[in-house]
């Protein structure tokens, strides 16, 4: 069947529809599931598990999603359209090298099916978001993990040296990493995509970069044809719920991720992100404020002698000094879920930073669990 143009012109702005859920997938033996369901906690628990945005959508952006439900009868190709080019006037890059996709996982994860496979491994730092290994793994794919350096930060030489060891189709970097929060520098990033195999594609994970002051490298889509930058507007734009994302890449990586299979996208959350990038002041008020909550809080963990990664996103990770899985447990039974844990790290958690009321509740739990003063 032949679309009408204005269907075709929509479909090639957004870009969304194949469901590529890693459920039921086998895992590695490093492995946990990257989705993890919470303990079961009373209705009023503070949830600091999923790093979410505790804000959520910005008053414009809820106002504007209210306001669309009326027209939601429609596709609102045109809104698409207005939210693409909003984007690309922010990042600086061409209108044919964005897609819009229903978040940044859908993506991530047609990535691991178009790139890896039995002869095109992937390499991705440990710990990180687990879920494009789980696909790639599901594949037939070598998953090669490097472990974090010292501070908690991607280690890109080791990961550069991993590519170059054996066949490897595509370098995961999550910037600032899931669980981390840790900042790989641009100079570290434009080294890595000066120095890692011709063949290899590097998927740059921004998902939390606008809680941080570092640059992106969102614009080098322009320049190469290697490069995928990954963003979204479920954790800062607080619309995890509402699902948008964006895949910027050259034009060609973006028809390969469309090959999987396109479809409209929601009209609340396309009329909630415009009018959150129509916003200004946005951005750096929930990073100034995400950054004062999440400071505050690592300070008082550090007093009482409990360590934390440097970060720069909205969560932290802190060695409980015990086994970390029963800890979040324990705070899960005193009203607050927490993150978990990890097999190459056992004794530390993630925690996400909510609320300056949220993170009261997390300090009197945690002093509680851990025993001293709050």
């Amino acid at each position: 069947m032949t679309l009408p143009a204005s269907r075709r012109h929509f479909l090639q702005l957004a870009g969304a529809g194949l469901a590529l859920a890693s459920s039921g997938l086998p895992r590695s033996a490093q492995a946990q599931p990257a989705t993890v369901v919470p303990p079961p906690a009373d209705a009023g628990a503070v949830l600091l598990n999923f790093n979410e945005c505790p804000y959520g959508p910005s008053p414009a952006a809820q106002q504007a999603a209210r306001d669309s439900i009326a027209s939601c009868g429609r596709y609102r190709f045109a809104l698409a359209g207005e939210v693409r080019d909003a984007f690309i006037a922010q990042a600086g890059i061409p209108a044919d090298h964005v897609r819009l996709y229903p978040g940044s996982s859908e993506p991530l994860n047609r990535a691991a099916t178009l790139w890896t496979g039995p002869q095109a491994g992937l390499v991705v730092a440990d710990p990180t978001f687990e879920t494009l290994g789980e696909m790639a793994a599901a594949r037939g794919a070598h998953v090669q993990t490097v472990p974090l350096r010292g501070d908690g930060a991607h280690d890109l030489r080791a990961m550069a040296a991993a590519a170059h060891a054996r066949p490897t189709g595509l370098l995961y970097v999550c910037n600032p990493n899931n669980p981390t929060g840790s900042i790989s520098p641009a100079n570290e990033l434009a080294w890595l995509l000066a120095n890692k195999p011709a063949g290899t594609r590097v998927l740059l994970d921004e998902a939390y970069l606008q809680y941080s002051e570092q640059p992106s490298l969102i614009a080098k889509v322009a320049q190469r044809d290697d490069l995928i930058v990954l963003r979204t507007f479920s954790k800062l734009y607080g619309m995890a719920g509402l699902r948008l994302g964006v895949a910027a890449a050259h034009p060609e990586r973006l028809r390969e991720l469309a090959s999987l299979g396109e479809n409209p996208l929601p009209v609340p959350a396309l009329a909630a992100a415009l009018a959150s990038l129509r916003d200004p002041q946005l951005i750096p008020r929930r990073r100034l404020q995400n950054a004062k909550v999440r400071q505050a809080t690592i300070a008082w963990l550090g007093k009482r002698g409990f360590d934390c990664l440097p970060t720069e996103a909205n969560c932290f990770v802190v060695d409980v000094q015990r086994d970390g899985a029963a800890f979040a447990k324990a705070m899960a039974d005193n009203g607050v879920v927490i993150g978990r844990s990890w097999p190459i790290w056992p004794q530390r958690v993630r925690v996400t930073v909510g609320t300056e009321e949220e993170m009261a509740a997390f300090r009197n739990a945690f002093a509680k669990v851990a025993g001293v003063p709050v």
